[in-house]
């Protein structure tokens, strides 16, 4: 036996295992898809027995047998292209034509095939050219399918298509062989059968993969998922586990994904498609994720437009000719819904009913893992609430006590020295001191108004320009020299568009924060700048400075230094945070500088409008 006869006979079997093979799924799942591969490979098969057959025996066999044989071979490239149909579209005007094509191929060989004699060259030239390029074309349709695939699909795809592809050259190495005399005639025919091995073992991998295949295709993408799926509930929001999710369980079915999560409060599975701004919502029954849901099992449908009316124009618009939804539950836990959508019936197998459920499995771990995160966190959330709740109830009961308790003890002894001489002259020092604790409270009860505000977005009004140097030195200017001097550097005339109070507000609670925290005599020093479109407002203290650790947290609500102590400097721990709230509302930046020890510097960055910069 020479070389090209062990090629031959390996070619040849593989051609009558891959029928066998494709008649078993057929019989299995009776499919068009499953049809036109069982007929394409049937007819290689039958070639393959009538040859061997009519060798061993030496019969010639009978002429409507050969004319037959002849029309099945000529059929090859049309069924061929019914399976590029089966797998994605194929315009149908073109199909009518290669029908016609093949009709008319057909009746000029039945009428001018006289055997022994052979078709004239034209005659086979044109037949060869009929073949090669609906084969080829084929297997084009299949590149193109293949590149808008991914995972096993495209792996499949691209089998096809090199099978495609390879059987065109066999058509053409092997219709050309007769035309040619030895020993061309033998190396042509000697090319044709090994092309004719290769082009049947990728048909035999891309129509027919052996479930060990499958899953080696599988596999990577399987295994990426499932590596990443303990960092997964830990993502930033549901959706991003969502995303995730549905990349993985696309990459290993090779088919479109979405998850649906149900929400309970509403009573809908709520998908986020990537080309949509809303979500959708689904609801239990609806559709074929709502019947999965609803009933707790795997659906597949070859045929969503008849199995899912309401659906039809969906499934249409976006290519959808099959779909295996599963359901995602944890115990008797309900939490939504994996949804596979191909092109065409084919692009699934029979495991990948298996494969999905197994998918949504993973997905019910990953998104009770993530609720229990989810749960912790509000548990957290609360307990944290909580606390800040009772410093803030204790910090401002201590604040508003002291002042009230001076107001109502200085009330009551100026009542009881007017009840014992009416006619004493008034205690000027105790009035003021009551009007100073009671300007106290007010302060102490603005900063929790402004605090409410803050938190509605509701603190700024409306802006008007504001000469900031200007604004700066009256504030300034109405402070008490005290304990501390303040001093004042404005560099230019800095104008911006502002809510005037809120500013006010901000640089004086600046300033008040520097002089309580300083020591006597250390002066206040204020700047007012402009640069790179921002207008610069800096407040420089020498105080007790800010520990590195609590800078980043200074201006949270209710926080305060964990170097500051409360019974020499009162306070709520509102101010900086409103300061921040005035400051951000004003699309501007605020943070701080600080060394421990030496003081601290506050800086505010707020944007100037175009035309109100002047130098």
């Amino acid at each position: 036996m020479t070389a090209l006869d062990l090629i031959q006979n390996i070619s040849q079997a593989l051609y009558v295992a891959i029928f066998v093979l494709a008649a078993w799924r057929y019989l299995r799942a009776p499919t068009p898809a499953h049809l036109d591969m069982t007929a394409f490979f049937a007819i290689l098969a039958i070639i393959v027995v009538e040859t061997r057959v009519a060798a061993l025996v030496g019969a010639t066999p009978p002429a409507w047998f050969t004319d037959v044989l002849i029309i099945a071979i000529l059929a090859l490239p049309y069924i061929l292209l019914r399976l590029v149909d089966d797998f994605t579209t194929v315009p149908p005007l073109l199909k009518r034509a290669t029908e016609l094509a093949f009709l008319a191929v057909s009746a000029a060989v039945v009428l001018l095939y006289q055997p022994p004699a052979s078709l004239a060259p034209p005659i086979t030239i044109g037949i060869v050219v009929y073949m090669a390029l609906i084969s080829l074309y084929s297997g084009a349709r299949f590149v193109i399918a293949s590149r808008r695939s991914h995972g096993v699909t495209q792996r499949r795809l691209q089998s096809i298509s090199l099978g495609a592809i390879l059987f065109a050259v066999q058509i053409v190495t092997s219709g050309a062989a007769p035309l040619f005399a030895e020993p061309d005639r033998t190396l042509l025919s000697g090319i044709g059968q090994v092309i004719g091995l290769l082009s049947a073992t990728t048909f035999f991998l891309g129509f027919t993969p052996p479930p060990f295949l499958r899953r080696a295709w599988q596999a990577p993408e399987l295994r990426d998922l499932l590596t990443r799926a303990a960092s997964l509930p830990r993502l930033p929001s549901t959706v991003d586990i969502v995303r995730e999710l549905e990349r993985g369980a696309a990459g290993t079915t090779g088919a479109s994904a979405r998850i649906g999560v149900w929400q309970e409060d509403e009573s809908v599975l709520r998908f986020w498609p990537p080309d949509a701004n809303e979500p959708r919502d689904v609801a239990p029954g609806q559709h074929f994720p709502g019947r999965a849901f609803e009933q707790q099992r795997t659906i597949f449908s070859a045929d969503p437009v008849k199995d899912d009316p309401q659906g039809a124009d969906g499934y249409r618009r976006n290519r959808v000719g099959a779909v295996i939804a599963a359901p995602i539950t944890a115990g008797g836990r309900r939490l939504g819904v994996l949804v596979l959508y191909a092109e065409r019936p084919p692009i699934f197998a029979v495991s990948d009913r298996e494969i999905t459920q197994l998918l949504a499995d993973q997905a019910a771990v990953i998104l009770e893992s993530r609720a229990l995160i989810d749960h912790a966190a509000r548990v957290r959330a609360r307990e944290e609430a909580t606390r800040m709740k009772e410093d803030f109830l204790s910090a401002a009961a201590h604040d508003l006590k002291t002042p009230l308790t001076t107001v109502v003890a200085q009330a009551q002894f100026l009542e009881r020295k007017a009840q014992r001489d009416p006619s004493a002259p008034s205690d000027v020092q105790g009035l003021q001191r009551i009007v100073r604790e009671a300007q106290r409270l007010s302060a102490l009860v603005t900063d929790l108004l402004d605090a409410a505000r803050l938190e509605q977005g509701k603190l700024i009004s409306e802006r008007e320009p504001v000469d900031l140097g200007e604004l700066v030195s009256s504030i300034v200017k109405r402070q008490q020299p005290g304990r501390h001097a303040t001093e004042l550097d404005v560099r230019g005339v800095v104008v911006g568009a502002v809510d005037r109070r809120r500013i006010e507000q901000l640089v004086e609670n600046l300033i008040e924060n520097a002089r309580k925290y300083s020591p006597e005599a250390t002066p206040v020093r204020v700047a007012v700048w402009q640069t790179n479109g921002e207008a610069h407002i800096s407040v420089r203290d020498h105080g007790i400075g800010i520990p590195p650790g609590d800078l980043p947290r200074i201006f949270e609500r209710f926080s305060r230094a964990s170097n500051v102590d409360d019974r020499k400097f009162h306070g709520m721990g509102l101010g900086l945070y409103i300061c921040r709230g005035i400051v951000e509302e004003h699309g501007g930046r605020i943070w701080a500088e600080s060394e421990l020890g030496k003081g601290s510097t506050f800086h505010v960055a707020l944007p100037l409008s175009e035309g109100r910069r002047l130098n």
